[in-house]
């Protein structure tokens, strides 16, 4: 017989009759793998305790089969998915389930969980109803930007298509603080559980500030951007040069739109967050991109000041970028930067 645990709501080893004998007092109970955990299942565990009928449910950690055919859930072990009768694992032959028809990840268990429960877990951590088309709006955003790095890790799927190996080392990925809060492997004591509830306080922290930030910052920053576009020829003829006159978070929802549309930007011209400054963006071929599709002129770069205004022909310059990504001129107040200058108009309507 394996070790059985409960964890939350005071962390108690329980052998497997014990178990049996909370049946009547606790109605939902979810179930993990004992031993070293990653970041899905603590994740995965985390979202359930913000749904409804989980709220006050225990976790059992065990990899006991008998014990686990006895819980209401199981999360990242078992060999079985199915929604049905709430069976979340990922690693059996033959599991090949994705978020949606479009997305290509492989999901894990923190996936399993958000795809049948996000929606639900959304309207817990902000405490509100949401209108439908928001709702659904942020359910694939929050999967987009947050989850599916979780999914595609803990399946070992490469971010990119190349077998160039990495420039660096990365290690501060959500997956990989997980990862280190394991006990040590020569740890003569280790505390596996209590660890396990420092993953998911870690990983549902994150989770919770994605979802307050993509639902509270970026979905109303959709409005802003939908109307500069419309307004993106009265700025110049070639529609290549957006104006936010009001700062909001442009950048994931461009790319979106673009598609949407069927229309390519070279330039965003918008006034930084504190309002003391405008920034001219050059925008990269896709949103993950370092490669530009215009860069700001060579003779511009790494330019500051009167310098960069002499040689630009545009007053009140701040910098551009060695890299040619961004520039910044001064606001003096609230005008506008002098983007309708011969120069800067000319060099807008140049080849890509």
């Amino acid at each position: 017989m394996g070790r059985v645990s409960f964890v939350l709501g005071g962390l108690v080893k329980l052998r497997r009759q014990h178990l049996l004998t909370t049946r009547t007092c606790v109605s939902m109970r979810i179930g993990t793998h004992d031993g070293a955990f990653h970041c899905d299942e603590a994740l995965a565990c985390y979202m359930l305790k913000k749904v409804d009928k989980f709220k006050s449910s225990p976790i059992v950690r065990t990899r006991d089969k008998a014990t686990l055919n006895e819980l209401e859930c199981v999360v990242d072990v078992g060999g079985v998915y199915d929604p049905q009768t709430l069976r979340f694992d990922h690693h059996q032959r033959g599991f090949f389930e994705t978020f949606n028809t479009v997305k290509k990840t492989k999901l894990s268990s923190a996936g399993l969980v958000y795809k049948h429960f996000g929606r639900q877990v959304i309207e817990s951590v902000l405490d509100q109803k949401i209108a439908d088309q928001d709702l659904e709006t942020v359910y694939n955003k929050v999967y987009s930007s947050f989850i599916e790095e979780v999914d595609g890790v803990d399946n070992g799927i490469q971010q990119y298509d190349t077998e160039a190996p990495p420039k660096y080392e990365a290690n501060s990925s959500l997956s990989a603080r997980v990862g280190r809060l394991n006990p040590a492997w020569d740890d003569q004591n280790p505390d596996y559980d209590g660890c396990f509830e420092k993953a998911m306080e870690l990983t549902g922290s994150e989770l919770e500030d994605t979802i307050k930030s993509v639902y509270h910052s970026w979905l109303p920053g959709k409005s802003i951007l939908l109307d500069a576009v419309e307004g993106r020829f009265k700025v110049h003829p070639s529609g290549e040069v957006i104006l936010l006159e009001r700062y909001c978070p442009w950048k994931s929802h461009l790319y979106a739109v673009e598609e949407e549309l069927g229309f390519k930007t070279k330039y965003v011209i918008y006034l930084s967050a504190n309002a003391e400054s405008w920034r001219v963006h050059a925008l990269g071929i896709d949103a993950s991109s370092f490669t530009l599709r215009k860069p700001l002129p060579s003779p511009w770069r790494g330019l500051n000041d009167k310098e960069l205004s002499a040689v630009t022909g545009i007053p009140d310059c701040v910098f551009t970028h060695m890299s040619g990504f961004i520039g910044m001129l001064s606001t003096h107040g609230s005008c506008r930067p002098a983007f309708t200058e011969t120069e800067f108009t000319a060099f807008f309507a140049g080849p890509a």
